[in-house]
This record gives C-alpha cells, structure tokens and sequence, in this order.
C-alpha cells in the first residue's frame, strides 16, 4: 500500500524564472537527494551536489546534464565535520557561484537504547542534522535576504513531531529542525526569502539500513516513495508553505497528535517504529 502525494498541480519550485537559477542539495548521493535534484533539473535549475560519496553524484550529474542540459557541479565534502558548511560555503564563493535554493537536505538517524549507543555517534549525528543545517542557513540564507529572494528547503520528519523512544536524539534533532525551520520562515519573509519545512515518513531509502532499525508491518503500510515526498516538499516550497507533511495518511498522524497526550505518543511510537 503506497500513499501518494497529489501531483495533479503541475509542480512550479522556483517560479518563471526558473532557468538559470541555482540550487544546493546536500545529502545529494542518494534518496531523497536524487530526487531533488531530478526534479529540480527537469525545471532547468542548475545545481551543486554536495555529499560524502563523489562517484555516485559524478553519475547522477552526468545523467542530468545529458537529459536536460542544466550546469553542475560537483561537491564532496563531509558535512557531518567541524567547519565544514563554511568551507563548501567559501568554496562556492571563491567561484563566484551564487544559490537561489538551498535544500538542507542531508542528514541520517540512530536507532536504538540511547544509553547503548556510543556517544561518539549520536554527537555525530547531531552535528550533521543540528550544526551543519544550522551553519549552511545562516551562510546562504544571509545571501538570500541580502539579495531580496531565495528559498531554503529544511528536512524535518514526521518522528519530529513527538518524542520517540529508541528514535530519542534523531526524532530531537528533527524536532529542532521544524521548529528552526517555521520559525525562520517569518523571520526572513520579509526578506524576500521562503523557508520550508518538510516532515517526510516513512520512505523508501537507505535510511533503515543507516540508522540499524527494523521495518514494522505498520511501517510498511505508511511507506512512501521518495519522488512524492520530494514533490511534496518543492510544491510547498513554491507556494511558500511554512510546513508540510507528505501524505494523506501521515498527516492523519500529524493530526492525530493534538488529540492525544504525550505519553500515548510515545507508547504509541515505540509500537510503531519497534513493533
């Protein structure tokens, strides 16, 4: 069972002025990332991928230039190292290479008791999810505001909206990044800059395999494709959303927080992400 989003309005990310625009997508060797870049690429928007891996976004960038002759480059860097926004981001100004969009989108989960977890990782994890999105914002979004226009895509989570035992620093990292990511939404609107939020579920990625986590029979019945998730995310970036979660049934689930007390949310993540 694949829930969907609606992709019966023709998806718009950057507007009629699309051509000859930039965007950054870190996390850009795979999932979510992929996708991103496809979508953006189809709308003539040039890119800088930007990940560990050099080979798979070397291919990726290869196919995309061929099938819709946008520009691309090519960034490996370890976003999840001390330092290292400001150092793709003075990398990207020694070339004189300006970003319209910024898709935050790298980032990776733990699961797991966090007290049988080595600290090492979880701190690891944090500096990519928290430090890193933190330090490309405040980089490429003080560029966006001082030119009057630009967008910036955050990655958040549906676990983000609750807090989830064995989930418990990654669903706290996500839940700092929604809340950063609305809250810089009206900081910089006056600005001429869009923030967005997305809150993706359960996906198709390599994101369970990463993060060492079961797949529960709950879960499968909530897993999304990515290309809708990231369909989602642009779609609501280009009509300037603060937020949004992908999917019918998993904004039933965002819904259904309101209703309950946070002890039934976590007896009820734990059933679902564990089960």
């Amino acid at each position: 069972m694949q829930h969907t989003a609606d992709t019966g309005t023709k998806l718009s990310v950057v507007g009629n002025a699309a051509p000859g625009k930039r965007a950054l997508i870190t996390g850009a060797s795979s999932g979510l990332g992929v996708e991103f870049a496809e979508l953006l690429a189809a709308q003539k928007v040039n890119l800088v991928l930007a990940a560990r891996r050099r080979e798979p976004m070397e291919k990726l960038a290869a196919e995309l230039r061929r099938k819709h002759g946008v520009d691309i480059v090519i960034e490996p860097i370890d976003l999840a190292a001390p330092g290292a926004a400001a150092r793709l981001k003075s990398s990207l100004d020694e070339r004189s290479i300006q970003i319209d969009v910024l898709v935050n989108n790298a980032g990776y989960g733990l699961h797991g008791a966090f007290l049988e977890t080595p600290i090492e990782r979880t701190t690891d994890m944090i500096q990519l999810n928290i430090t890193a999105v933190t330090e490309l914002s405040y980089a490429f979004g003080r560029d966006m505001a001082a030119r009057g226009s630009g967008q910036i895509l955050l990655l958040a989570s549906l676990l983000g909206l609750q807090p989830v035992p064995t989930f418990a620093a990654y669903a706290a990292t996500k839940s700092y990044v929604l809340a950063f990511g609305e809250a810089l939404h009206d900081e910089l609107r006056p600005n001429g800059v869009v923030v967005t939020s997305l809150c993706p579920g359960h996906t198709e990625t390599g994101f369970d395999a990463a993060a060492g986590a079961p797949v529960s029979l709950m879960l499968r019945l909530l897993t999304m494709k990515p290309r809708p998730v990231a369909e989602s995310g642009l779609r609501a970036l280009s009509r300037g959303k603060a937020s949004v979660v992908a999917g019918f049934m998993n904004k039933v689930v965002a819904f259904s927080n309101r209703l309950t007390p946070r002890s039934m949310q976590r007896a009820i993540m734990k059933g679902v992400v564990d089960a």
